[in-house]
C-alpha cells in the first residue's frame, strides 16, 4: 500500500502482543492491535524480524533468512480448521508480560506437531492442494530450510558442519537419502511455514484494508549455523572444516574498549556479486511478500564492514573492508522495482557510508533519544532534520523515553526538558510530539514510549544474552483509552492522519 507524504506509527514486535498462549501471534490480538493503530491514526506497524529466534532468543540470529518464526503461527486458525484440538495450557498458564521461552518453545512446537497430524488426517483436497502450490512457490528456499530443520531435529540440534560429511558437503546421494528418510519431518517443517505465510498474508491484507502499512527488519548478516550458510557454503568466508575465517562485528569505541565481536561469517561479495546478487534479490523479494516497507539493519555494512580474524576473541585487531556498494541495490531493484527500504545509519557513518545512502536514495534514521548530548547543532534534533529520513522516540535497542529521562545526566535532562517543554512526567509524550512535528517524513514511536512506560520494560540490551532481553509483552489493562486518544491527536495536529471534522469529536473524545 502507499504511505501518505507524511506518516507515523509504532514499533511493537509481533511476540509482545498479549494472548492467552504465551507470546504474541498472528492471531486475534494482531488484528485488535491493527484496529487500535487506525484508530489512533497511525499509517505503520513496525516489527522486528519475523525469521526464527537463535541464540539468546534473538530475532537476529536465525536459522534462516527465509522461514517465518514457528513461534509466530497462531492457534486458533488450526482450531477452527478443524486440525488442532482447543489448547490445553500449562498448570497456571502462561505470564501475560514477558515470554518465558523456555516454557513456551516446546509446548507451542507441541501443539503445532499436532496441529499438522490433525492436517494429514483431516485437511481437504483443496488444503492438500494449497499446501502443494505454496511449496512449489517457495521452493528455492524452502527445500534446504525444511531438510536443514529435519536433520538438526535428527541430530540433536548439533551444528550442521558437526554432521557426517556426505550431509554436511551436501553430497547428492546423501541429500537424496536424508529426503526419504526424514520425509516425515520435512512435510512438518513445511506445513508449519505455510500457516505462517497463510496467516501473514491475511494480517497484511486486514491491517492494508485499514489504512496500516507493516513495516518489517531485515538483519545484514546470517548466522553460521542456519540453513543459509549450509546450502551456500561458498558464498561465505569459511575454510575447510567450514568454520568461518572472518567474523562480523565492530571496532572498539568508548561504550565498549574492546569493540564487538558478533560472530557471523561474512559475505564473499565478489561471489555474490558475480551472480548479480541472486540471494539478496531473493532474499528482499521474500521480505517484501511479507510486508509494505522494512528496515534493513547495519546499513553502514553495505559501504564498508568490519572484519575480524575468527581466531580473535575481541574485536580489537579488527579491519574495515568495502562492501558492495550501490551495485547490490541497483541489481536488486532493476529485478525487483522501486525499493521501500528505511537504511539503520546509526553509529559510526563515514563519508563513504553518506554516499551510499544518498546513492540509494533510502531514508536513514534519527532518534531523538540521542539528540541531546551536545548543542543546537546535533543531527538528532528535530530542527535539523531533511524530509528524507524515519525519526524515532527510541528503537528496540534503546531504553524508554521515561527510562531515558532517569537514567540521563543532568545536563541532558536540562536540555531535553527545555527543548521538549517537559519533565520526568511527560518526557514520552514531549519525544512523541517533537518527533511527530517534525518534517521526517514518517514517525516512528515504540508503544513503550507511547504507554510512558520506563526501563524496566525495554525489549533489549545490546551485547547481553538472555532475559529480559526480547521478553516484553504489554497487556491491554495497561493501555486505557488515554495512550490512543492523544496519539491521535498529535499525529492529527502534526498532518501525519485524520483531523476530526469540524464539530465532531476528536480521537478518543465524546
Amino acid at each position: 500500500m502507499n504511505l501518505p507524504p507524511r506518516a507515523s506509527g509504532v514499533l511493537l514486535h509481533v511476540t509482545s502482543l498479549p494472548g492467552p498462549h504465551g507470546i504474541g501471534d498472528f492471531g486475534p490480538e494482531s488484528r485488535h492491535w491493527v484496529d487500535w493503530l487506525a484508530g489512533a491514526g497511525q499509517h505503520l506497524w513496525q516489527w522486528l524480524p519475523t525469521t526464527p529466534i537463535g541464540p539468546g532468543n534473538s530475532p537476529y540470529q536465525s536459522v534462516s533468512a527465509f522461514a517465518g518464526s514457528p513461534l509466530m503461527v497462531a492457534l486458533e486458525p488450526l482450531v477452527e480448521r478443524g486440525w488442532l484440538a482447543p489448547p490445553v495450557l500449562p498448570a497456571g498458564g502462561f505470564d501475560a508480560h514477558r515470554v518465558v521461552f523456555e516454557q513456551v518453545v516446546p509446548w507451542r512446537l507441541a501443539q503445532l506437531r499436532a496441529a499438522a497430524a490433525g492436517f494429514e488426517a483431516r485437511a481437504t483436497a483443496a488444503d492438500r492442494q494449497a499446501l502443494a502450490d505454496w511449496a512449489a512457490s517457495q521452493a528455492d528456499w524452502l527445500d534446504d530450510y525444511t531438510l536443514f530443520m529435519a536433520l538438526e531435529t535428527a541430530h540433536a540440534g548439533q551444528p550442521w558442519w558437526q554432521w557426517a560429511p556426505p550431509l554436511r558437503d551436501r553430497q547428492p546421494a546423501a541429500l537424496a537419502a536424508a529426503r526419504r528418510g526424514h520425509a516425515a519431518e520435512i512435510g512438518f517443517w513445511r506445513f508449519v511455514q505455510w500457516c505462517f505465510d497463510t496467516q501473514c498474508a491475511a494480517l497484511k491484507a486486514y491491517a492494508n484494508a485499514r489504512g496500516v502499512a507493516l513495516m518489517g527488519d531485515l538483519p545484514i548478516f546470517i548466522a553460521h549455523h542456519s540453513a543459509d550458510c549450509w546450502a551456500r557454503p561458498d558464498l561465505y568466508f569459511l575454510d575447510d572444516a567450514c568454520q568461518p575465517t572472518v567474523v562480523a562485528g565492530c571496532p572498539p569505541d568508548d561504550m565498549a574498549p574492546q569493540g564487538q565481536r558478533w560472530g557471523n561469517p561474512l559475505y564473499r561479495w565478489d561471489r555474490m556479486a558475480a551472480e548479480g546478487f541472486a540471494w539478496w534479490t531473493a532474499r528482499v523479494k521474500r521480505a517484501l511478500s511479507q510486508a509494505d516497507i522494512f528496515r534493513i539493519d547495519h546499513f553502514r555494512g553495505f559501504a564498508g564492514y568490519f572484519e575480524i580474524p575468527a581466531s580473535c576473541p575481541t574485536a580489537e585487531q579488527g579491519r574495515w573492508v568495502p562492501g558492495p556498494g550501490i551495485a547490490l541495490f541497483e541489481a536488486i531493484e532493476r529485478a525487483l522495482g522501486p525499493l521501500p527500504i528505511v537504511a539503520e545509519d546509526l553509529g559510526l557513518i563515514t563519508p563513504d557510508v553518506t554516499a551510499l545512502l544518498q546513492a540509494s536514495g533510502f531514508p536513514g534514521m534519527k532518534l531523538i533519544c540521542f539528540a541531546f548530548g551536545g548543542d543546537g547543532t546535533h543531527e538528532f534534533l528535530p530542527h535539523n532534520y531533511g524530509t528524507n529520513c524515519v525519526v524515532y522516540s527510541g528503537t528496540h535497542d534503546n531504553d524508554t523515553a521515561r527510562g531515558w529521562w532517569n537514567a540521563a545526566p543532568p545536563h541532558e535532562r536540562r536540555y531535553a526538558g527545555t527543548y521538549l517543554a517537559c519533565s520526568a512526567s511527560d518526557v514520552h509524550w514531549g519525544m512523541v510530539r517533537a518527533a511527530a512535528n517534525s518534517v521526517a517524513a514518517m514517525a516512528i514511536f515504540p508503544l513503550q514510549d507511547v504507554l510512558g512506560l520506563d526501563t524496566g520494560h525495554r525489549m533489549n540490551v545490546p551485547g547481553t544474552l538472555g532475559d529480559p532481553n526480547w521478553t516484553w509483552r504489554f497487556a491491554w489493562d495497561m493501555v486505557g483509552p488515554e495512550p490512543g486518544r492523544v496519539l491521535g491527536l498529535i499525529t492529527a495536529a502534526s498532518g501525519r492522519g485524520p483531523m476530526a471534522p469540524l464539530g465532531q469529536p476528536g480521537h478518543g473524545e465524546g
